[in-house]
């Protein structure tokens, strides 16, 4: 569970240096235009992160204009890609 206050604003960033369930997971709210799960949150309250049961991957986010992005139950963040996700410390 994420706690989620309206000041919430990164501390730090940095970018990944390997493939990780974290990763994956930030990969898949960048593709869908928010920073992480916090920014989602902020963004859309009341929303929820659907996640898939077994790998614990996002499932399906709401993009800021309404429409859905759905992801697989695999790994989508190939290793060329896992470079350009951004890693935020609070």
């Amino acid at each position: 569970m994420v706690c989620v206050t309206d000041n919430n604003k990164p501390k730090s960033m940095s970018d990944a240096k390997e493939w990780t369930a974290e990763v994956e997971n930030l990969f898949r709210f960048q593709e869908a235009g928010y920073r992480d799960e916090v920014e989602y949150i902020q963004v859309k309250p009341g929303a929820l992160v659907d996640k898939w049961p077994v790998t614990g991957f996002v499932k399906k986010l709401q993009l800021r204009d309404d429409t859905f992005l759905y992801y697989s139950r695999k790994r989508e963040c190939l290793d060329l890609e896992v470079h350009k996700v951004k890693v935020y410390t609070y």
